[in-house]
């Protein structure tokens, strides 16, 4: 069983557990997943399996998509509803959706990010949730991220109801916005970002992931109906091909040639392509046989992962 599942990470489990189950329900031991989704957090969780732990390298740096709800009123120490309010509560009510709209654009780009502490970021070889809930603080370097879309999608006047404490009620507010964005987004500190704009305390109370690279979460399986489709033995048609999974330009290569590749020898090709540029290799008949790197001085594509039936 090789191939890509997208399955739809349920609340409360870390990303870690799903691959627990999914190697329960599958009876497969090299799984692995392209991305992690805070445990509060649903959604697109992309599982590659056997053969296809290969392209995690390839599949983790994928664009992403979500759709969050923020809310306004107050920050807490992680980011989102799992934590502690830093602050007591203002009142929000004076936040209109034109001003988080216009707050919104002054994050679409390229823009500078702090990871933050409550992440699984590693410093040091040391996981920085792992330092918060000892209560450490350090410094962070801030990384380079691309917000492609940003968008309030609801404009409906939210105060907050469910999930707030009595005391809170009437005080913060609610908005839905959709984010489009570069691998290593955190959208919990892109909600306090947003806050910071709008001068007020702001965090996640709601965040889903509907898109990994070319996993949508339309084709996304529950760990339920994984479980059943396994035992039934048709879990063959949940899988996607490892090619499908794959956002690169497509070379298709002859008998000989793909003889060459599974041996690791280049293959030549005059195209458009840009240096270092990755593509894959596929048999006439559309089967994935490696993953290459381009040389534009040479002409030559590199194969880099090879993934040919009868190897490893």
């Amino acid at each position: 069983m090789d191939g890509v599942l997208v399955v739809d990470k349920p609340q409360g489990l870390t990303s870690h557990d799903v691959v627990a189950v999914a190697r329960r329900s599958l009876h497969e031991r090299r799984i692995g997943h392209t991305g992690t989704l805070d445990p509060f957090a649903t959604g697109v969780l992309v599982l590659c399996i056997n053969r296809a732990t290969r392209l995690v390298q390839y599949l983790t740096g994928d664009d992403k998509e979500y759709l969050a709800r923020m809310r306004l009123g107050f920050a807490t120490d992680s980011g989102d509803l799992t934590g502690t309010p830093l602050s007591d509560p203002v009142d929000a009510g004076a936040i209109t959706p034109e001003g988080v709209r216009t707050a919104l654009s002054h994050f679409r780009g390229r823009i500078e990010q702090i990871p933050p502490m409550h992440s699984a970021k590693k410093v040091g070889g040391v996981k920085l949730y792992e330092m918060a809930r000892r209560g450490e603080q350090i410094e962070r370097k801030a990384v380079t991220i691309e917000i492609k879309e940003l968008e309030l999608i609801d404009d409906t006047d939210h105060r907050s109801t469910s999930a707030v404490p009595a005391d809170l009620t009437g005080l913060t507010r609610d908005f839905n916005f959709r984010v489009v964005c570069s691998a290593g987004t955190y959208v919990r500190t892109l909600a306090e970002e947003i806050g910071q704009r709008l001068g007020i305390g702001a965090h996640l109370v709601g965040l889903q992931r509907t898109r990994a690279g070319g996993c949508h979460l339309r084709e996304a399986v529950s760990l339920e109906q994984l479980a059943e489709l396994s035992e039934a033995g048709s879990i063959d048609r949940l899988l996607k091909p490892m090619t499908a999974a794959l956002a690169m330009p497509e070379i298709r290569l002859n008998g000989f040639e793909a003889e060459l590749v599974r041996h690791g020898r280049e293959i030549g090709r005059v195209g458009d392509w840009m240096m270092g540029e990755r593509g894959k290799f596929c048999r006439e008949d559309g089967e994935l046989l490696a993953v290459a790197e381009y040389d534009t001085g040479r002409m030559v594509w590199r194969p880099r992962v090879v993934l040919s039936s009868g190897t490893d």
